[in-house]
């Protein structure tokens, strides 16, 4: 059977089809009928209880079906995630800068969860909460879907305290430590964060570790969540993340779509810290990773 590592699901849609093979086909139409073909012939096409599925094997709405992303000549990332806690509830791993932690895109097994899935041989691993691919530091996952709801509602209800680590411009003529507002809304490409009018939907506390002539290492504690809500409020401040790509200002497509390995974004998700919705006791975890100046 095919590695846990790229598993998507889906639960089959209205329809008139005969076969689960014919719904496929319908439902993702940038996908052709032979590559299809070749999947359900490889088995990576899987039923609610993980064995592969016939290609005559009849459509019903709302089935359960597993099925495998691939991506050709997919590009390795040469950097290792590590372990730091494992339970039967909760994964902790530093995420190393580039590796998405979800398959998008044209990542699939080069994501952190395809590996620690492999790994620690556990399908079920789900992360619950995310950080963006330029991002370096602590991703918490859930191992046991039984206790899983109890830890997203950490993050939902705002119970986490969640501390990054950047290395940005000085910003010697503003009071640190400080708390920063902003309303956040999409902007232009669609991947990226502006600055809106209306009441903040975003905060961060905000203060310096460190001072390093024309650079400084910030503390960074998110209150929200929202996309990119760190280096946009940097960037809105006149401090822009050193080696943010979007931030201030967008680099030309160019260069943003090559990964240059010697320019990672100086964030880092350096802390963790909750009381445990299972047992009460208090949880902290720090990441082993440091920002190189």
């Amino acid at each position: 059977m095919p590695a846990p590592a790229a598993r998507s699901t889906l639960h089959l849609p209205q329809g008139h089809w005969a076969t689960v093979l014919d719904c496929l086909c319908a439902h993702f139409q940038a996908i052709d009928r032979a590559t299809w073909l070749d999947r359900f012939a490889r088995g990576r096409v899987l039923g609610a209880d993980g064995q592969p599925l016939a290609l005559d094997h009849p459509y019903q709405v709302g089935l359960k079906v597993y099925y495998f992303r691939e991506v050709p000549d997919e590009k390795p990332i040469p950097f290792e995630e590590a372990v730091l806690h494992l339970d039967d509830h909760l994964l902790v791993a530093d995420k190393p800068h580039f590796l998405p932690v979800m398959p998008a895109g044209e990542y699939v097994n080069e994501t952190l969860l395809a590996r620690l899935s492999k790994r620690v041989g556990n399908p079920d691993l789900v992360p619950i909460h995310r950080i963006d691919r330029l991002t370096a530091g602590l991703v918490l996952f859930s191992t046991n879907p039984e206790s899983r709801g109890r830890y997203q509602a950490l993050f939902r209800e705002r119970r986490i305290d969640k501390r990054y680590e950047a290395i940005c411009p000085a910003l010697p003529d503003l009071e640190f430590p400080r708390v920063e507002r902003l309303h956040m809304i999409d902007g232009e490409p669609f991947f990226l964060m502006k600055r809106g009018e209306g009441e903040p939907n975003s905060e961060t506390r905000i203060k310096v570790l460190e001072r390093r002539g024309g650079l400084w290492r910030y503390a960074l504690y998110p209150v929200t969540g929202r996309k990119h809500q760190l280096r946009l409020q940097m960037a809105t401040l006149g401090a822009g993340i050193c080696n943010d790509p979007f931030y201030p200002e967008l680099i030309e497509r160019a260069r943003r779509d090559q990964d240059d390995y010697d320019l990672p974004l100086k964030l880092l998700a350096r802390g963790l810290q909750f009381d445990d919705p299972l047992t009460g006791e208090r949880r902290c975890f720090e990441s082993r990773l440091q920002l190189d100046w």
